[in-house]
């Protein structure tokens, strides 16, 4: 029997620390080509791109930081249950962030439509398909870098990121259908409006990003079907009972597990160790066992 009782949960991906730091770069790259754009060619569908792939570049710089003092702070053994939460932290940070941001973008958009202004559609058209392709890219990278990462392997920042870069490419493509609209048909008012589509874009993303890593971070676990498995199987016999269960998640899918069982029988303390290590989700097990007359 392996007794499962390990407190290093963290495992570094070199290739994913660096396909992050590649996308990183090439975000900035192009948030800043679009802002500049969008204020000189005065679009502010276009501009909601750029502010909304400058979310993404910050986002994407606390995932490397994220990553990087995960590593770093795994080595010290200073984490009770290792540091996989650091990520998860910037996650929640990230999202912060991002829901205040938009909300400069808001202004923008209620600015144009309350006092209009000039496009010079054929400039912000050109830099806004240079946005899309760029998308297209950084898709195609963290798509590949996922799959080179194995099937099995769920890496939340990955995931997260690759998300990301789908949410920009959705608010490339109301930027270009804004412009097209007001270039072709004279509807000026499409470019805010796809500004504005950017926008709750970008608040849904954020909330949903804020709600996701808080129920990790405060381990909101009470309706997780594991719990119902561990006490099914434990309570199988008739002759135990789990008066205590807690899951605290570790990495990704893994959890360590502290239980409490009363035992009516003769079921020794290995006996539920055993029972516990059938459950490939639980890292680490802390059993305490009552013998009941």
């Amino acid at each position: 029997m392996v007794c499962k009782h390990q407190h290093d949960f963290y495992s570094y991906e070199g290739r994913t620390h660096r396909g992050v730091l590649v996308v990183l770069f090439i975000t900035i790259a192009t948030m800043l080509i679009e802002i500049t754009a969008g204020y000189l060619y005065k679009s502010v569908a276009l501009m909601a791109d750029g502010i909304h792939m400058s979310t993404h570049a910050l986002a994407f710089a606390i995932a490397y930081t994220a990553y990087s003092l995960a590593r770093i702070w795994s080595k010290g053994g200073s984490f009770t249950f290792g540091t996989w939460k650091v990520e998860v932290l910037g996650a929640y940070t990230s999202g912060m962030l991002l829901f205040f941001t938009s909300f400069l973008l808001l202004e923008e958009v209620i600015s144009k439509l309350l006092w209009g202004g000039k496009v010079e559609y054929d400039q912000a058209l050109a830099v806004a398909l240079v946005g899309f392709c760029v998308n297209l890219f950084s898709i195609y990278l963290l798509h590949n870098q996922h799959h080179h990462e194995g099937k099995d392997h769920h890496d939340l920042n990955l995931r997260g990121a690759f998300l990301h870069v789908l949410a920009d490419l959705l608010t490339s493509v109301f930027a270009i259908v804004g412009l097209l609209a007001g270039k072709f048909f004279g509807l000026w008012f499409m470019d805010p409006i796809m500004g504005l589509l950017g926008f709750v874009l970008i608040i849904k993303w954020s909330i949903g990003l804020m709600k996701e890593s808080a129920f990790i971070l405060l381990d909101k676990e009470g309706k997780n079907p594991l719990l119902e498995r561990i006490i099914k199987a434990i309570e199988e016999d008739g002759r135990s009972k789990v008066y205590d269960i807690h899951l605290l998640r570790v990495h990704d899918s893994k959890y360590a597990c502290i239980l409490g069982v009363e035992t009516f029988g003769d079921k020794d303390l290995d006996h539920y160790q055993r029972l516990i290590s059938q459950f490939r989700e639980i890292a680490h097990a802390t059993i305490e066992l009552k013998s009941c007359s």
